[in-house]
């Protein structure tokens, strides 16, 4: 990986909300799913930002 992708990836994984976070460790796979779908979709609208802005 780019290290700007790498870098994206992390900075989205940093603010992800806490109840992300939690619902990560259930035991409860519709808790987990949600969790998984919900960070999935802020990487993926992040890497989309990044494609998106012109390079400086």
């Amino acid at each position: 990986m780019t290290t700007l992708l790498t870098s994206t990836i992390l900075a989205v994984i940093e603010r992800a909300p806490q109840w992300v976070r939690h619902d990560l460790e259930s035991k409860d796979d519709s808790l987990r799913a949600r969790a998984e779908e919900t960070l999935a979709a802020m990487i993926s609208a992040a890497l989309q930002d990044m494609q998106s802005q012109p390079f400086a």
